[in-house]
């Protein structure tokens, strides 16, 4: 199965590319001064996410798909926490931080939801 067939049954992939996309575009109206600083981390964070599923699914064996995912949901975690903590310095205005954590939520459940699958986790 292809990666886009394994993951584009219920467009997890699209979403993990879609937010990273939007909170990119988000962090550009940060202070010029931070443009290296927290910009830089949750664009390294947010990207994370992606390619640890792009790396994962090259692997052999859903044993290390699984454990990439893990990894993503890591990274997920840490732009969640740099999301907020850019709201918290009041970096992002509240629509914005509300609709990119909306996001973050929505996608941390099909995340986590797949990883179980891939791990064979019963509730």
């Amino acid at each position: 199965m292809s990666l886009t067939q394994k993951l584009g049954k219920k467009g997890r992939f699209a979403q993990v590319l879609s937010l990273h996309i939007t909170a990119t575009k988000r962090h550009k109206t940060f202070l010029r001064k931070e443009i290296y600083g927290l910009t830089s981390q949750v664009r390294r964070a947010a990207l994370s996410v992606p390619t640890n599923i792009v790396e994962g699914y090259s692997r052999k064996g859903d044993k290390e798909l699984a454990r990439f995912i893990n990894i993503s949901l890591g990274s997920l975690a840490e732009t969640k926490y740099l999301i907020y903590f850019s709201h918290r310095l009041e970096y992002l205005p509240d629509n914005d931080y509300d609709k990119i954590n909306k996001g973050y939520e929505i996608l941390w459940k099909k995340l986590w939801k797949f990883y179980e699958s891939i791990k064979g986790i019963k509730k």
